[in-house]
């Protein structure tokens, strides 16, 4: 776990990333959101450009966690600014991630949780209040994130995105086709944030 607390600047400096922009969001229904998405090979240049539009989006919807495929982008990264248990907030990047086994007696956070690929809807959804996550940092050196509250969720759901899993996928049916009748209502309303896209694209 992180030893100092640093705002997005501060570790996007640490890190050397490029200046970043913000990209409009991709919303559910988009295909690159539900299929896996490949395994980052090379680390380099392109993919600290990646990481930084990631922050800036991220930033730009006020979100705690961002994977690439919510910009489009087909590749396992993904990027939080999200606080633990404790109320310490954690910045940082994670490339190929991979989730470690749950322990099937462990307690569940059972709070709301939302998505910005499914803006503006919240629906309750039980996960394990302890995860962690194993795999590389921008240089490809592996890492090991472990988190507690919404860090722990957050690392969950951000995963989840890159392996196609968007959280209303794991709500109860009645709860999904509530929250996406109600995402698909506020599209047709032209409804939507302005970080977003809008409504979902065909490829």
């Amino acid at each position: 776990m992180a030893t100092e607390e640093l705002d997005i600047d501060e570790w996007a400096e640490k890190v050397g990333l490029p200046e970043g922009r913000p990209r409009r969001i991709t919303v559910h229904g988009t295909p690159v959101l539900h299929r896996p998405c490949r395994e980052v090979t090379e680390f380099g240049d392109e993919l600290k450009q990646l990481v930084a539009d990631l922050l800036e989006s991220m930033d730009a919807a006020d979100g705690v966690g961002l994977a690439a495929n919510q910009i489009g982008i087909d590749a396992r990264v993904f990027v939080y600014d999200c606080p633990d248990d404790t109320g310490f907030y954690h910045v940082g990047a994670i490339v190929n991630p991979v989730l470690e086994p749950f322990d099937p007696d462990a307690d569940l956070d059972k709070d709301e949780e939302g998505c910005l690929s499914v803006p503006l809807e919240y629906a309750p959804l039980a996960r394990p209040a302890i995860a962690s996550v194993t795999g590389q940092d921008l240089d490809g050196n592996p890492i090991r994130i472990d988190g507690t509250g919404l860090l722990a969720r957050c690392l969950q759901h951000e995963t989840d995105h890159l392996n196609g899993i968007v959280y209303v996928d794991k709500l109860g049916p009645d709860e999904r086709e509530a929250v996406l009748a109600a995402n698909a209502a506020r599209i047709e309303a032209g409804e939507m944030p302005p970080w977003s896209e809008g409504r979902p694209r065909e490829s």
